[in-house]
């Protein structure tokens, strides 16, 4: 593993899949990959992943190093309390240096309580922040629980499986799209697939383009795209999307958008998943000729209508110029 020093602020990546969704095969096979060679990855159990066949060396009961040069960990006890023993042995020197770490979630995990572990706890602040989540959809069974549509909603990164027993996905990738309109997705096993391009978190939460996005629901869950003209004033969304996020964050799956902020040349990107609203990233240029704000929103048993209210009435403006598809 190199010996190069951690960034200041290591990323933490999420995998995660309904259960059978195929998540343990995609670890499998990224824990092979060089590019992990700078990685911590945490576990629930290492047995799971079948590793016993490519250890290389053992640095303790619950840490094994594996060719590729990443360190593969147990989670044994608080996932905080397993982050913050990770970053204390890479401070003493008792663990190789790793630039990024990678959670492996249970199938019936609902990953915001993940995700909010790093926000929520005060030392780990200072030291990780969010990386990308990478969800695996089963082509086979689809999107039938209430867990998985959550895991598909909050996703940076999908991986459809098992495509070669069930290569017609046009209906499930329809319902895909319906929850989360904009993240790349492979298609395995007849795509490859590298680590890098899961982990890599140089877009987020950053926008290239909000893509359009109809109107669509899979039971209670639906999502829905707003757009404002004119410039909007910060300080007033950034109220009015936390009032929107302490009150209703557990309906609210993914908010995600460009804004045209009063006073800035280029848009702000925005992203909310839940009760937790990742840092705005000013992007470094509009990525078409529309100056128009646009906001994606996953949502479950939240009405539509009463966000564009509320938006609106916050604002001070009126109702958005237009509240259909993103053009």
């Amino acid at each position: 593993m190199p010996d190069a020093a951690p960034p200041m602020f290591t990323p933490v990546n999420l995998v995660t899949g309904f259960l059978g969704s195929g998540k343990t095969t995609l670890l499998q096979r990224l824990l092979a990959d060089p590019a992990l060679a700078d990685t911590a990855v945490l576990i629930n159990e290492l047995g799971e992943v079948g590793l016993d066949h490519h250890l290389l060396g053992r640095i303790d009961d619950t840490m094994v190093l594996l060719p590729s040069g990443c360190v593969c960990c147990t989670i044994r006890g608080e996932l905080s309390e397993a982050i913050k023993d990770l970053h204390s042995r890479r401070e003493r020197g008792e663990m190789p240096s790793f630039r990024r770490l990678v959670v492996e979630s249970t199938g019936l995990a609902d990953p915001f309580p993940i995700l909010s572990t790093v926000q929520a706890d005060p030392v780990l602040r200072h030291h990780f922040r969010l990386g990308n989540v990478v969800t695996t959809i089963d082509a086979v069974n689809g999107l039938g629980r209430p867990e998985s549509l959550k895991q598909v909603a909050v996703a940076d990164r999908l991986v459809l499986t098992k495509t070669d027993l069930k290569p017609e996905t046009e209906a499930l990738l329809a319902e895909v799209r319906r929850l989360n309109p904009d993240a790349p997705l492979w298609r395995i096993p007849e795509q490859s697939i590298e680590a890098a391009w899961l982990f890599d978190d140089t877009t987020r939460p950053a926008l290239h383009a909000v893509p359009a996005v109809p109107d669509g629901a899979h039971g209670s869950v639906q999502s829905f795209a707003l757009i404002f003209d004119g410039a909007l004033d910060w300080t007033r969304f950034g109220i009015w999307l936390t009032m929107l996020l302490n009150r209703h964050g557990e309906k609210v799956l993914r908010v995600k958008g460009i804004l045209n902020v009063a006073g800035t040349e280029t848009p702000v990107a925005v992203h909310g998943v839940q009760h937790l609203v990742h840092p705005p990233v000013h992007m470094t240029a509009w990525p078409d000729d529309d100056r128009r704000s646009r906001l994606v929103f996953i949502v479950d048993g939240l009405e539509r209508t009463a966000i564009e209210r509320s938006l609106g009435a916050f604002l001070g403006s009126p109702r958005p110029a237009k509240a259909a598809a993103v053009a």
